[in-house]
């Protein structure tokens, strides 16, 4: 029996005071629908279905994007939770197996903790997660029996005895898909709010002498985002767990509390991080790397025994073999370094090549653009590329040739041969002192007169 997810996706979220729907605000680097998606995909489910509502078609796009066989439908009106879950019954027609019910702004619920809902709707016709909340302030409360659930009763609802619960519920729910849209179909609006709640599916699940469960998480997987202030807080939640992830793998960490990283950031045993360093999405740096303060690294990959940095900027598609040099200053784009090829100093490669063991000096430019067509530089092996040159694409350096510093490279280098681009030098003897002289006299002048 298969799993389908149904995640909801169609708040506005008001409180984010954003034109952005806010199931599409980002936390490292990735929207939180994705978030939520990414958890969910470790159920390897066989549908999924998104409700989007406020900025449908952006939901829609990024939903695709992550994954095209996702389903997107839409809840034009806002009437609740358990209207916003029936919106999804036509694009699960015929399917016969569990549905999860997932939030779009709820990021953090582990696979873990999904697989412990899957499992636990092995027992139980239909299972709520639960966490105990430090705090559980208006929450609707969880009144179990074991890992029973007997009743969900909402904080409005809730007596003395209820409210000093403090098993609160998530939202999320596990049940067969029939079982859940039949009973979605019991469920009324009749409560202050005018709204279907998919909370009442539990009671209306007993009521029909149907088992309920509940499997419980830590409160910080419930985590929701409702405003920039929740955003931050899940921003650092996150962070704090990619810290603590890449600290077990062996990963060192100079300063973990300045590292930030990406959601699908991967760092191999014994690399070592400096300070203040940025990981962007689609970033793999292998084992034992070195990235220095002060770098932003994204899209990229960086293989064994590389070094980047400090200050240096690795951008998509920058892929560097093992035992590169990029040094400070450096900006990388869309080229491939080969092994042990160093590009030191104040230097930008975009859209290149380079050959193993080519040494790139101070000040190098690949000029890539044109103002309409990005164009490739292609340097061999063992090139030696002098500080300050310019070479402008189209451009091919053969293996072991040579450029002058200051050269200005527009037509192909043989392999073996040096390149000398430059203007003639002239010395104008004394003329320096001259026009000192004459400028400062001009800068007297104009003070006197003011």
């Amino acid at each position: 029996m298969g799993t389908a997810l149904i995640i909801l996706a169609a708040g506005k979220g008001t409180r984010m005071k954003s034109d952005l729907p806010k199931v599409l605000h980002q936390v490292a680097g990735a929207p939180l629908l994705i978030h939520a998606m990414d958890s969910g995909a470790a159920l390897d489910p066989e549908r999924i279905v998104v409700v989007a509502g406020h900025g449908a078609a952006a939901v829609e796009r990024a939903a695709k994007d992550r994954d095209d066989t996702a389903e997107v439908v839409r809840q034009d009106q806002q009437l609740g939770t358990g209207h916003a879950v029936r919106m999804a019954r036509p694009a699960l027609d015929g399917f016969d197996g569990d549905v999860i019910v997932l939030y779009g702004d709820t990021p953090f619920i582990r696979p873990e903790t999904l697989a412990a809902l899957a499992a636990a709707r092995q027992v139980h016709d239909v299972v709520v997660l639960g966490f105990e909340a430090a705090d559980p302030g208006r929450y609707g409360r969880l009144v179990t029996h074991g890992d029973t659930l007997e009743r969900i009763v909402e904080f409005k609802d809730a007596d003395d005895h209820v409210r000093a619960i403090t098993l609160c519920n998530s939202g999320v729910l596990a049940a067969d898909a029939a079982t859940l849209f039949d009973l979605l179909e019991a469920v009324t609006d009749d409560n202050a709010a005018g709204e279907f709640y998919l909370t009442d599916v539990p009671g209306l699940a007993r009521a029909r002498g149907l088992s309920t469960g509940v499997v419980r998480c830590p409160e910080a997987e419930t985590l929701g985002v409702n405003s920039r202030a929740d955003l931050a807080v899940a921003e650092a939640t996150f962070q704090a767990r990619a810290r603590a992830r890449a600290l077990d793998s062996g990963v060192t960490l100079v300063a973990p509390e300045t590292v930030v990283f990406a959601h699908d950031t991967v760092i191999g045993p014994d690399t070592v991080i400096e300070p203040y360093v940025v990981f962007g999405p689609g970033v793999t740096v292998e084992n034992g790397a070195l990235i220095r303060a002060f770098s932003h690294l994204e899209g990229c990959h960086v293989s064994r025994g590389a070094q980047v940095g400090p200050y240096a900027r690795l951008r998509p598609g920058a892929e560097l073999a093992e035992d590169v040099r990029i040094g400070n200053f450096c900006e990388v784009k869309n080229a491939l370094i080969d092994a042990g090829a160093k590009v030191n100093h104040l230097s930008y490669i975009g859209d290149a090549q380079i050959g193993a063991g080519t040494n790139i000096g101070a000040g190098t430019i690949t000029c890539n653009y044109d103002g309409v067509f990005k164009h490739r530089t292609e340097i061999g092996r063992n090139v030696f590329v002098g500080s300050s040159t310019m070479l402008v694409a189209p451009v091919r350096l053969g293996d072991d040739s040579m450029t002058a510093s200051g050269s200005v490279i527009t037509r192909d280098v043989a392999a073996g041969d040096l390149a000398i681009a430059r203007g003639r030098q002239e010395n104008k003897p004394g003329l320096a002192r001259r026009m000192f002289e004459k400028l400062k006299a001009a800068k007297a002048k104009s003070r006197k007169g003011a």
